[in-house]
């Protein structure tokens, strides 16, 4: 099983790699393909994908990086003070200076008074706060930290299936228990307490389950959890004594009419000093998605609730080790905690930028939903929120058959076909987690929308064809 996870962890991260390796095996040099380029529609990379990078960001990073833009009339004067603001909070006046290990003070404030304002006031403390390399690194972090006992007292880790493979890898680097439970697809990926029991009381034949994590909106599945599965999500922790990890980066990312993000933190304030004062809670946020996309910055933060002090102090000497996270993707959080607001002179063009990459990812989510339910023998979910379609595909059995005499998941040797064939690269659903017997894969809504259309007619013929040829 750990084998398994980190194969499945190097698979998503290297598909890419070993794609373009394929395409130049000598084998393959010369031969004619029915396609001109190789759609990467496997990553959630929206710059990759030709998404414009966010005016303000770009600016005020550039200032920081090369002070002697403050002098030039290119940028306007409110990039050019929050350019003077962040150099202030660096050692030395400079971006390449190391910061505190848990991240500049001033823009820990600032992540605390958007968590503030997001959440209708309840308090949030810059002290819990902790900026990270990505939000995967804190997801590490917190895990390198809970992660302890040996047989049936070895930590276990609750995580959703289907699920970003990060979670899998990280419990097997550090040799906890993988416990497994099953999103509801029959019910647009919802998460039910029922079989968070089931998978409970399962896993304490062979483990200690300490925690409980949570990925809302869904990666790769794309849904949206309801604000009465937060509350049942929550009791289901206090109950069990489970710390809750709240995977939120895709928390501007919600589409779907009548959907809204509910925060982990926000419902757990408001059920009341039962459970505010008791649970315990690491979300997690991250510059990679939302409007911004900057994944390459390598930018994220945490923020814990009800975490020891004794445990709070371990945790300081545990990102120590770290130094710190890059600077300048600590500058970015500070802008998108802090954007530009009404009468400064960036404020118009910022809210146009954010809309219209919020509003594309709308259309296109919307648009790769009913394509992909408009082809026999597809069936999609709503795409709520996040980045990503997750269809679930009905195989021929003897496709199934010709997967498994070469050695292919049934997925993975159907992604493989359409990569070969029409240059669309996705994700197989085995990657992620899957119940046995159903196929799935993954693909990104980020490419541009003619692109997009093209990728889903694409689709759409290459599984019909795909049919014939295994029927």
């Amino acid at each position: 099983r750990t084998q398994d996870s980190f194969k499945i962890h190097s698979m998503l991260r290297c598909y890419e790699k070993i794609m373009i390796i394929i395409s130049f095996h000598p084998q393959n040099i010369g031969v004619v393909k029915p396609f001109k380029e190789v759609i990467r529609a496997n990553i959630g990379d929206a710059h990759a994908m030709g998404q414009k990078p966010i005016t303000f960001i770009r600016q005020v990073v550039a200032i920081c990086a090369y002070p002697e833009l403050l002098n030039s009339d290119m940028m306007p004067e409110d990039a050019k003070q929050r350019a003077r603001y962040l150099l202030q909070g660096c050692n030395g006046g400079s971006l390449g200076a190391y910061s505190m290990s848990q991240g500049i003070d001033r823009i820990r404030k600032k992540v605390a008074k958007y968590i503030e304002t997001r959440d209708g006031g309840i308090p949030s403390d810059p002290e819990t706060i902790f900026l990270t390399t990505g939000a995967s690194d804190g997801i590490v972090t917190i895990m390198k930290l809970l992660v302890s006992g040996h047989g049936r007292c070895r930590t276990g880790v609750m995580i959703p299936i289907p699920q970003y493979p990060l979670y899998s890898a990280a419990i097997s680097e550090l040799a906890a228990v993988q416990v497994n439970y099953y999103l509801d697809e029959d019910n647009a990926w919802a998460l039910n307490v029922p079989e968070l029991r089931r998978s409970l009381n399962e896993a304490r034949k062979r483990c200690y389950p300490r925690v409980l994590c949570v990925i809302n909106p869904g990666n790769p599945t794309g849904q949206v959890q309801c604000r009465k599965c937060v509350e049942d999500v929550i009791r289901f922790a206090a109950e069990e004594n489970l710390l809750l990890m709240a995977d939120e980066v895709y928390q501007d990312n919600v589409y779907a009419e009548g959907c809204q993000f509910h925060s982990f933190k926000k419902v757990l304030f408001e059920m009341g000093p039962e459970y505010s004062d008791t649970v315990e809670l690491a979300s997690f946020h991250s510059i990679s998605k939302g409007y911004m996309g900057e994944c390459g910055f390598r930018a994220g933060y945490m923020e814990l609730v009800n975490m020891d002090p004794e445990v709070k102090a371990q945790l300081v000497k545990l990102v120590s080790v770290r130094l710190c996270p890059p600077v300048t993707g600590q500058a970015v959080i500070d802008l998108i905690t802090d954007p530009p607001q009404p009468g400064d002179p960036s404020h118009e063009n910022f809210i146009q930028e954010k809309q219209q990459v919020l509003s594309a990812l709308a259309e296109k989510a919307h648009l790769s939903e009913q394509m992909f339910n408009s082809i026999p023998g597809f069936q999609c979910n709503p795409v709520q929120g996040a980045m990503y379609t997750f269809p679930r595909i009905q195989l021929p059995p003897r496709a199934v058959q010709a997967a498994q005499a070469a050695g292919q998941a049934p997925d993975m040797f159907y992604c493989m076909k359409l990569l070969e064939e029409m240059g669309i690269c996705v994700v197989p659903g085995s990657g992620f987690g899957q119940r046995e017997g159903t196929y799935h894969f993954r693909m990104t809504i980020l490419p541009p929308l003619e692109k997009l259309k093209t990728v889903l007619e694409n689709i759409k013929g290459f599984h019909q064809r795909f049919i014939e040829e295994f029927s």
